[in-house]
């Protein structure tokens, strides 16, 4: 199923833009007949990433997605952003046949029902998927007024449009069926572990997504590790990211990351049973790990000792031609699995 024509809007060229918690990346792509090829990308970190004050990190925030725009080199202003987290619902619903125009009321009943946050403020969204069979099949997708609206205000005040709202886990999933064919029956799943929040997104046999975001990730993961050690989380930071020049010495984690990520590989491995039980057979095989903190010291191979999947870390610019500047093959290079919300975006089409 393709994802990436949620809407059906005349094409335009477009960027990805992924408004993280601690970070800001931008992606800007081409597409010929040999696929997809990178022509700007960017990277920066929002400055006091922890800082309470809402209004004071959207101001730092406003000017980290600034940073990307000056050094990118991006040739549109037109973005698709993407939201995660508590405030986001995908589920796939099946009704029995019903007229045209009873599917939107029906679709809004079944939000009601299972999304976790009131409807009434929100906006969903829904795609139809042939099935063969006497029944209406699909998925919707939900979120806040509230989370899209913030994403919104924040692209611009940066001076970009934001034209499309995605869902980080089906962004995800866009980019990794474009690039990481499953083989037949196989059922393969994304582990993006970011600032905030991790989202993992499963496309089994049936083309129907799974999305779960867990609200426990670096932040978390490198606080346990602090509290343990009894240094700073940017001590913390320096060593698991291998900092070129490091503010404090390295320390010795010993089995600190293991057991800070113990409620993280929990969590994982329980909502891949919960998966499997659900889809009856569709065992998970292989999982491709991104996003900022897969680049942790130890971390993919860590979860590919504990999880019950090969686990392996994804950096999709590995498959994908980079037709920019030095600065921006560095940048790939460097952070390309921390990107790959981004691309997922940039593959959106309107």
């Amino acid at each position: 199923m393709d994802w990436k024509r949620l809407f059906n809007l005349e094409e335009t060229q477009v960027l990805g833009l992924d408004i993280g918690s601690s970070s800001v990346k931008i992606v800007q792509l081409r597409k010929d007949n040999s696929g997809y090829v990178v022509t700007a990308a960017g990277i920066a970190d929002i400055a006091n990433g922890m800082e309470a004050n809402q209004k004071h990190k959207e101001v730092n925030t406003v000017r980290a997605i600034r940073e990307c725009l000056q050094s990118s080199g991006v040739q549109t202003q037109l973005a698709v952003c993407g939201v995660c987290g508590s405030e986001v619902a995908v589920r796939y619903f099946k009704f029995p046949l019903l007229p045209p125009e009873e599917v939107q009321g029906a679709v809004l009943l079944e939000a009601a029902q299972v999304c976790p946050f009131s409807i009434d403020d929100s906006a969903v969204d829904y795609q139809l998927i042939p099935n063969g069979e006497d029944s209406i099949c699909g998925v919707l997708v939900a979120a806040t007024n509230k989370l899209i609206e913030r994403k919104v205000r924040l692209a611009k005040h940066a001076s970009f449009d934001c034209v499309l709202m995605d869902v980080d886990g089906l962004a995800l999933l866009n980019c990794l069926s474009e690039y990481e064919k499953a083989e037949a029956g196989q059922t393969t799943a994304i582990l993006s572990i970011g600032s905030s929040y991790t989202t993992l997104a499963i496309m089994g046999a049936n083309a129907l997504p799974f999305i779960r975001d867990i609200p426990y990730a670096g932040k978390a993961i490198i606080k346990e590790i602090a509290d343990e050690k009894g240094v700073s989380t940017e001590a913390v930071k320096e060593t698991l990211f291998s900092c070129e020049n490091p503010a404090e010495p390295e320390i010795e984690l010993g089995d600190s990351l293991e057991r800070a990520c113990q409620k993280l590989i929990v969590d994982v491995t329980e909502t891949l049973r919960y998966y499997t039980a659900q889809e009856k057979s569709a065992t998970v095989e292989k999982i491709f790990v991104c996003d900022g903190f897969a680049l942790a010291k130890g971390f993919v191979e860590l979860l590919d000792s504990r999880l019950p999947a090969r686990t392996v870390l994804w950096n999709p610019f590995d498959r994908i031609h980079c037709d920019a500047d030095q600065n921006c093959r560095d940048i790939l290079q460097k952070n390309g699995p921390a990107m790959a919300v981004a691309t997922g975006l940039a593959m959106r089409s309107i």
